[in-house]
């Protein structure tokens, strides 16, 4: 006989007890409940590329997984990504980099942003982390038993951190600095002397220099990003995370890198070796052919992301909301107009418009204030969801 249980038999680990669901997670649920009544629902939400891979990384995927011999364990058999890796940022950045120590293949690089942390800090060590900023940096750090000082990233020094207002009892306990730019979710650049400044900052005070670079080949009106690896003695204080989820639209593929201090290299090499056997075979094999290839596509795609920042921006400022267009990645942060929190704010949009953005809080308290609009679906359906947007802020007198 099969024993029924009517209360909770187990009690999760502590250092996982206080994290919440992923809030796309939830968000994802409630739209498929307001679509199964027949709602009409705008995603301007989560950042999930919706252009495909161009066909010749498809076809490499294809020819690859064609083969009887590419369907085994992958461990010990990434040199020739990691290769790739290396000629991508050699061709991209100028950067030279050892594919044999400074750079390791990732299953997303997300893995690799929460990784680090368990590899790094101990009980009551420390991470530095932008406010507002990916999710994953903290409860990482949480995770590992670390705690969090948050740098505030506001408008008014253009959504950079301000190194100099971390107190120094911070600085004492932290071993981790983290930076993200072209940025999620502010749509922030930084250039290269900020990034100088940076490793300058990380060697004087003994951190590692942690740069999530996603976005860097997501750029508008021309714009390029640099990479942090470009600045002399990077390596030395610094790695930097890497994917093929913004740059090639492989978002669903789980293909990322992280480069740099051979040191850390070594470490999160060892960890994943204990938590996953590498990537399939012929994804790293795609992801190949889309670091060597013709990157000239990526023209276009950047022309078709840049349309439809243009189309939300117009219809936001005719609006009378005041948005700062980005140079670069796939976010328009947008003020929440009156005094409503953003959470209360984008829920009651989502109910009474249909359309679904992303509160600012989400990302950290200093993220309250705004509301995150994504670039991602057809130019007249972001449109759409703009106008409805701005009507309704007009019938509710916010605007």
């Amino acid at each position: 006989m099969i024993q029924t249980y009517t209360k909770a038999m187990f009690k999760p680990a502590e250092r996982i007890a206080h994290i919440k669901p992923y809030f796309f997670a939830d968000l994802g649920k409630r739209i498929a409940a307001m679509k199964a009544k027949g709602a009409d629902v705008v995603r301007m939400d989560i950042g999930s590329p919706d252009l495909p891979p161009p066909g010749f990384i498809l076809e490499s995927l294809f020819e690859s997984a064609s083969r009887s011999d590419t369907h085994g364990y992958t461990l010990g058999q990434t040199l020739g990504f990691r290769k790739a890796i290396a000629a991508y940022y050699q061709k991209r950045f100028g950067v030279e980099l050892d594919p044999k120590t400074e750079a390791i293949d990732l299953i997303g690089s997300k893995e690799g942003l929460f990784v680090l942390s368990q590899v790094l800090l101990n009980p009551g060590d420390l991470a530095l982390v932008p406010d507002p900023s990916y999710a994953v940096y903290a409860v990482g750090a949480q995770i590992a038993g670390g705690a969090v000082h948050l740098m505030p990233l506001l408008a008014e020094n253009a959504f950079l951190p301000d190194f100099n207002a971390i107190p120094s009892s911070a600085l004492e306990k932290a071993k981790i600095l983290w930076l993200n730019y072209p940025n999620n979710p502010t749509g922030a650049i930084a250039d290269l002397a900020f990034f100088e400044r940076a490793v300058a900052f990380a060697r004087e005070h003994g951190l590692l220099l942690a740069h999530d670079n996603p976005y860097c080949d997501v750029g508008f009106d021309g714009y390029r990003a640099p990479s942090l690896m470009q600045v002399r003695g990077a390596k030395e204080v610094a790695i930097e995370f890497n994917s093929m989820s913004k740059t090639y639209n492989m978002a669903g593929w789980r293909v990322g890198m992280v480069v740099g201090n051979p040191q850390v290299v070594k470490f999160i090499e060892t960890y994943k070796s204990q938590q996953d056997s590498a990537i399939f075979a012929p994804l790293m094999a795609a992801a190949e052919a889309a670091m060597l290839g013709d990157q000239s596509w990526l023209n276009e795609r950047n022309r078709v992301y840049q349309e439809r920042r243009d189309a939300v921006i117009d219809v936001l400022h005719a609006a009378g909301l005041w948005v700062a267009p980005p140079q670069a990645a796939l976010y328009v942060w947008a003020p929440v107009p009156g005094r409503e929190g953003s959470m209360d704010f984008c829920a009651k949009m989502l109910e009474e418009t249909s359309v679904s953005t992303t509160p600012g809080v989400v990302f950290g308290r200093h993220g309250e204030g705004y509301f995150r609009i994504s670039l991602v679906g057809d130019v007249k359906r972001l449109r759409e969801g703009a106008e409805r947007i701005s009507d309704w802020m007009h019938k509710r007198g916010l605007i």
